[in-house]
């Protein structure tokens, strides 16, 4: 049987594109969030360049499955819990998501203004890009082990990796605008930062939360603020 005409296959690629399109969401969201800081030239060639980059590292991950495997390997124990290279990396890219998120709350709830700050000034096109990167390999690293226990063709999970980045990259502007012109939206956005660092470190160290409670979190959150602003742009306000 030709490969078109395989309907297994083609039902992967449908379900595994649609799973990569939801694991990128909170990549989408943490792009949105760190490239408001630059000028506003500059953030639509940041989300370009932060989710090519992105692709170009799943790909590469992809093509090393041996090696995603291994991560998984037991590296050391402590105090009874087996930690791999994996586990140290969600934990750091958890951390690094807290971190952020907290800041990011920190500087809205303070009134602290981005573009007059000292902070503001330091930051640069590639510093933005490199955070970006970093915790791209955080998400990639998930998105690439969930592929290849979903599928067990390379081109498949290529391809779905590959339909989710555009899917990504055509939502990316408008996602971030919206972010960014709605201050309870961008507030919602960066309790999700919060919220997806402390799964991610609670992965790390062995306590598995399933995804669908996560999203399904994020989902109602994002219907509730919904109604919120039907509310207020009914009352005019």
């Amino acid at each position: 049987m030709s490969w078109w005409a395989d309907t297994n296959l083609w039902a992967s690629l449908v379900t595994l594109t649609i799973l990569e399109v939801v694991l990128g969401v909170d990549n989408l969201i943490f792009i949105a969030v760190t490239t408001e800081k630059l000028p506003a030239e500059k953030r639509a060639l940041a989300r370009r360049i932060g989710l090519s980059l992105a692709l170009i590292m799943r790909l590469g991950l992809l093509a090393s499955i041996a090696w995603i495997v291994g991560l998984k390997d037991p590296l050391f124990t402590l105090l009874g819990q087996d930690f791999s290279w994996r586990d140290l990396i969600l934990i750091g890219g958890g951390l690094f998501l807290l971190y952020k998120g907290t800041a990011e709350i920190h500087g809205l709830v303070e009134g602290e203004d981005h573009e007059a700050s000292p902070t503001a000034k330091a930051i640069s096109f590639s510093g933005v890009i490199g955070t970006i990167v970093m915790l791209d390999i955080v998400f990639s690293l998930d998105s690439v082990i969930t592929a290849v226990g979903m599928a067990d063709n390379i081109w498949v999970m290529s391809a779905a990796v590959i339909i989710a980045m555009i899917v990504m990259l055509v939502a990316a502007t408008s996602v971030a605008s919206f972010i960014n012109r709605h201050p309870t939206v961008k507030m919602l956005a960066l309790a999700f930062l919060i919220l997806i660092g402390a799964v991610l470190l609670a992965d790390g160290f062995g306590f598995h939360v399933p995804k669908g409670f996560v999203y399904a979190a994020i989902g109602f959150s994002i219907l509730v603020e919904g109604l919120n602003m039907a509310r207020r742009k009914k009352l005019g306000q």
